[in-house]
């Protein structure tokens, strides 16, 4: 039985009520009249959720009354490849991304590798008639999750907004080290000097307050698996602060100390929750941490 939602937009979901208790993939089958590989690409592609809550196994044990939504915006991303970027969600004003290390966020200098070009290079094949606007920013080498807006009117409230609209952002990293203490707050000025280079002040010293909550979740005596927690979003401010705690970011040629086991930034933006700039949802998106992080801490 299909839920009357009100709605009947490009990027929406179809909503269902489950009748008969199913594994996942076979009540797909059946109702959602697409071809297996294709209902296979939605689940893999996070397109599917189960009361409210996203779900990509296909043996998920469906039971009568729950509610079934899939993504319509999904299903036409099949096209969409790239080494680089990952879409995660898409509506008619937004694309949310999982950004691999080594890429832009938009274009800079002579550099042609970018989010921005391969989103437009997306929209274009794919005949919609918008653009990707940035409204924030993770360094080249930084993956995980981010937020485009496909109109100027979006990105102007996301932008202005923002502090807002964002009521949670969470990054891991592996830090060089092994960190003592479990969890706090470093809080401190950044400002950039003539070199473009940001360093931190414990007193205010013309720049902007930085925020930042750590959580350690795992250790060796090498390096520490940290979750940061932002509370304020400036340029470099979690390398810094990691630096500034004596176990910096490892693979991080600017603020690091020659740790670089994985040959990469060892950052990686996993959680981004945020309000919708238009339908005032809660939308909230995460990514698992990066496998090969894992393995520096399963091996020991």
């Amino acid at each position: 039985m299909r839920m009357n939602t009100g709605y009947n937009r490009e990027g929406d979901y179809e909503h269902y009520v489950v009748d008969v208790a199913q594994p996942l993939l076979a009540w797909l089958l059946e109702h959602v009249g697409q071809s297996r590989s294709k209902v296979k690409a939605t689940l893999q592609g996070q397109g599917v959720k189960v009361d409210g809550k996203t779900v990509s196994q296909f043996d998920f044990p469906l039971q009568p009354g729950m509610k079934v939504a899939v993504s319509k915006t999904k299903r036409n991303q099949m096209g969409f490849k790239s080494r680089y970027v990952r879409i995660v969600y898409e509506d008619r004003w937004i694309v949310v991304i999982e950004k691999m290390p080594g890429i832009l966020s938009m274009a800079a200098g002579h550099s042609t590798l970018n989010v921005k070009s391969v989103l437009d290079d997306y929209f274009r094949r794919s005949r919609q008639k918008c653009r990707a606007h940035v409204v924030h920013r993770l360094d080249r080498d930084t993956s995980g999750l981010m937020v485009y807006a496909k109109d100027m009117e979006t990105e102007q409230v996301l932008e202005h907004a923002w502090h807002d609209i964002v009521y949670d952002r969470r990054y891991v990293a592996v830090c060089s080290g092994e960190m003592e203490e479990d969890e706090g707050t470093i809080r401190n000025w950044l400002k950039d000097n003539k070199a473009y280079v940001t360093y931190s002040s414990p007193v205010d010293n013309g720049g902007k307050l930085a925020v930042t909550h750590f959580h350690v979740l795992r250790r060796t005596t090498e390096h520490t698996l940290v979750e940061f927690k932002l509370e304020t979003g400036r340029k470099n401010q979690i390398r810094v602060h990691a630096s500034d705690m004596g176990h910096p970011v490892c693979g991080d040629p600017k603020y690091g100390d020659g740790n670089d086991p994985l040959h990469r930034l060892c950052l990686h933006a996993w959680l981004l929750c945020f309000i919708h700039p238009v339908t005032n949802e809660q939308m909230e998106f995460e990514t698992p941490i990066p496998v090969a992080f894992r393995k520096l801490f399963d091996r020991k």
